[in-house]
């Protein structure tokens, strides 16, 4: 009786040590965002007090005036992410529904592998091919073919205007499109994977098509998953850094096409940060701060399309 009251006491220690661990454990993760906000604020003060909220529209970078903007590098992140997630979400979405439905069982595994090294690829790789493969080829031939087409187009004629440089928009959401489909595609795959078979079996037995189980069944069951992997994805490309540098073009002037050279918040942080002091180091703080807002709206926002997409369907 004594050692069952030992027991049972040591177990309670044990149970009690292990609860409050992990309670510090995820105490150190909010610690630890509030310290970088913090750091965040703290170091681009200076640029707070002087530029104010105009910081966000102004468009204009020189060091050489201590004259500094933000609107420029925000597009910039804003159209390239966009650009990239377009390309990238249906691409991801053929590739898990192939994985997961379509192909043989001697297939899954070197496709599914295949992606999975193209997510463990450092992203400086993505930028130099991007920049010694993707500009040569788009500036010699694709860009002007899409020019000369397109280009004459009323309205969609405007996005597709200007010169050739190879480096840009365009380019940069290419390579950050083909960065995140990993990412995407395995998240989609996992999820797809966990659909309980008698689902789909019921849907096949009443006559559906693939696309039709895929549509009606698979995505509504999975549908809080695969937002999670596209946001997942938006945030890669938000706060991607090299690949973007290489690609992107580095120009601070917004961009009249997707054509046009541009930059992003991570690439001015990157190109300047090193040689930056005072106000102009204040400044590129306060883009941190901007990114670090950005991807927190962005995570706010899809949770909150979840919460609605539950609610509905609890009415529904």
């Amino acid at each position: 009786m004594k050692n069952l009251e030992h027991k049972c006491y040591r177990q309670k220690i044990f149970e009690f040590i292990f609860h409050n661990l992990t309670r510090i454990f995820a105490f150190i993760v909010l610690i630890m965002l509030a310290s970088i906000l913090v750091s965040l604020i703290y170091g681009s003060w200076d640029s707070i007090e002087k530029f104010s909220l105009a910081f966000l529209w102004t468009n204009e970078w020189n060091p050489t005036q201590d004259i500094y903007g933000a609107i420029v590098p925000i597009v910039g992140t804003l159209i390239s992410a966009l650009f990239a997630l377009i390309i990238a979400v249906p691409i991801s979405f053929g590739i898990a529904t192939f994985l997961t439905e379509l192909a043989p069982e001697w297939l899954k595994k070197p496709i599914g592998l295949a992606v999975e090294m193209l997510a463990a690829i450092p992203s400086i790789i993505y930028g130099m091919w991007g920049l010694f493969v993707f500009v040569p080829l788009f500036q010699e031939h694709l860009q002007p073919y899409l020019i000369e087409t397109l280009g004459g187009l009323p309205f969609v004629g405007v996005v597709f205007s200007g010169a050739p440089f190879g480096v840009g928009l365009f380019t940069a959401g290419l390579v950050l499109a083909i960065m995140i489909i990993p990412f995407i595609a395995s998240i989609m795959r996992e999820v797809f994977s966990v659909v309980p078979p008698m689902l789909k079996e019921s849907a096949y037995g009443l006559g559906s098509t693939t696309w039709e189980v895929i549509w009606h069944v698979v995505l509504p069951y999975t549908k809080t998953g695969v937002l999670g992997g596209i946001m997942l994805g938006l945030g890669r490309a938000l706060g991607e850094t090299m690949a973007i540098t290489f690609v992107i073009g580095n120009s601070f002037n917004l961009p009249h096409s997707v054509f046009s050279p541009a930059t992003s918040i991570a690439s001015a942080i990157a190109n300047e940060f090193n040689e930056a002091a005072g106000l102009q180091k204040s400044s590129l703080m306060e883009l941190g701060l901007i990114l670090f807002l950005i991807t927190t709206v962005v995570l706010a926002a899809s949770r909150l399309l979840i919460a609605r997409m539950t609610l509905k369907e609890g009415k529904r």
